[in-house]
């Protein structure tokens, strides 16, 4: 058994959660780079080149990449052989966000209730998702979660009777629905299965996939091909100005669902789609 003081989590949510809001990952610049040079209009290739830009300059480390600074969705896997001391884990990773916040100087992101709508100040707490894993050691990631996207995702219980067809024109419809509003080119993760909450936090999770990879299974990669086709084709384009590229990717992961049910989520991701991960 490993004891692993949760001072370490805080110091490692401080500096991912600041690291995610000024450097966007190599693959995600990639395919936006990618992406840029396959466009056919001016106008098309001067958004991306607008986008490329404010990329750069947030990866000079003194302005976040986007003003949304984001919700500090933070995800951990923990070791079943790890035994946790020095305090409340919980509060341990809302301390590391209350830092990074304050260290990043990172807009203050959460209301304390959604109708009274007063700013805790630290954008805390965070939404903390914590899986138990084999093994002594604590993955950890930080994913901020702008909300121009999120406010665009959707969950909807479908029947085994709509099959795949329906699945796919539901995720469809919730891309065309949100037009340019979730600051596109987006990058569109799928959760199918599960219940109503399993199937959006797969959905959430499906964000964090590394730009180009697929699912594994050939069917949900053939399917995921055929979604990116299909939503570049609406011609919504980067920022919503029309081109050739309205997403990045489309990321689907599914698992075992009861013989009633179809659940099917779309989170949205923007073209800042920002996790930073590490292993302690």
């Amino acid at each position: 058994m490993r004891e692993l003081d949760v001072k370490e989590i805080t110091k490692a949510v401080a500096e991912m959660y600041v690291h995610a809001n000024y450097f966007l990952g190599e693959d995600v610049k990639g395919r936006i780079a990618e992406c840029a040079r396959c466009e056919e209009t001016q106008l098309a290739r001067d958004v991306f080149a607008c986008v490329e830009e404010n990329m750069n300059i947030a990866s000079e480390g003194v302005f976040p990449i986007c003003q949304d600074t984001g919700m500090a969705c933070v995800f951990l896997e923990v070791g079943q052989d790890v035994h946790l001391i020095g305090g409340n884990l919980h509060e341990a990773v809302d301390e590391g966000v209350r830092r990074g916040c304050a260290e990043g100087y990172l807009r203050q992101t959460i209301v304390e209730d959604p109708f009274r709508r007063k700013n805790t100040g630290d954008s805390t707490p965070a939404d903390i998702n914590i899986d138990i894993v084999p093994g002594d050691k604590v993955k950890v990631t930080v994913a901020p979660k702008g909300f121009g996207s999120e406010n665009m995702s959707q969950i909807k219980m479908l029947t085994p009777g709509d099959g795949v067809s329906g699945a796919e024109d539901f995720i469809i419809s919730v891309c065309a629905q949100a037009g340019g509003r979730p600051c596109p080119p987006i990058v569109v993760g799928v959760g199918i299965g599960g219940n109503f909450n399993k199937a959006a936090l797969m959905a959430k999770k499906a964000l964090l996939r590394p730009m180009g990879q697929h699912n594994e299974d050939p069917f949900y990669a053939e399917m995921e091909e055929r979604l990116l086709a299909r939503i570049n084709a609406l011609n919504i384009g980067a920022q919503g100005f029309g081109g050739r590229h309205t997403a990045l990717a489309v990321n689907i992961e599914a698992r075992p669902t009861h013989i009633a049910g179809l659940p099917c989520a779309v989170n949205m991701g923007c073209h800042v789609t920002r996790h930073a991960e590490g292993i302690i």
